[in-house]
């Protein structure tokens, strides 16, 4: 599954995790990516979602 959203284009972040000691090393922060199924174009398509655009309500999701 492609971990980007394709409503906001939200995808993964790198960076890095600081320790106490200051030792830096590469960290990876993947958004929460859910496929669902929701209404485009008055058809139902199963697309991957961030939960933020869900609880925003950027899209229609199908119900049966």
């Amino acid at each position: 599954m492609a971990r980007r959203c394709e409503i906001c284009g939200k995808r993964a972040q790198v960076g890095y995790k600081v320790s106490h000691s200051h030792i830096r090393t590469k960290k990876k922060w993947n958004p929460n990516i859910q496929r669902v199924k929701v209404y485009v174009d008055g058809k139902v398509k199963r697309m991957n979602v961030c939960t933020q655009c869900l609880k925003a309500n950027k899209v229609e999701k199908a119900v049966r």
